[in-house]
């Protein structure tokens, strides 16, 4: 792993940006009909996972980006529930849900791993000094 320098560099923000990425191309197809109800809602949950891990490295202590790493975590836990709609009401066939699916996967996984790492260190662990 290389040096981490900003959020940018993290590997939970990669994928989870990535991840944004295909829900916001998705959204393009969704009915206008959805346009503020499931589409606002996916948008915004997506978004949120990413804005909450790049505001939680920028408080420079483990605890303050801890704690946004788990609104990140509850946003993407978000997502998953309106990709189930998606499903349930037949704007997501079942090809499509499992390959997002499996892209939240590897995002949650990501994610839990950070989290995991930020709760060992020290109170004192800074990130810049």
């Amino acid at each position: 792993m290389g040096k981490i320098d900003t959020f940018e560099d993290l590997e939970c923000y990669k994928v989870a940006r990535e991840f944004r990425k295909l829900l916001v191309e998705w959204c393009k197809v969704l009915p206008k009909s959805e346009d503020y109800r499931l589409k606002d809602q996916v948008i915004r949950a997506a978004r949120s996972i990413t804005a909450n891990i790049a505001e939680g490295f920028g408080r420079h202590h483990p605890q303050e980006n801890l704690q946004f790493c788990r609104v990140s975590r509850g946003s993407l836990m978000e997502t998953l529930e309106h990709l189930n709609t998606a499903l349930d009401e037949s704007y997501l066939d079942v090809k499509a849900y499992q390959d997002f699916r499996n892209h939240w996967e590897q995002v949650r996984l990501l994610l839990n791993g950070y989290i995991n790492y930020l709760q060992k260190l020290s109170p004192k662990d800074r990130r810049f000094t």
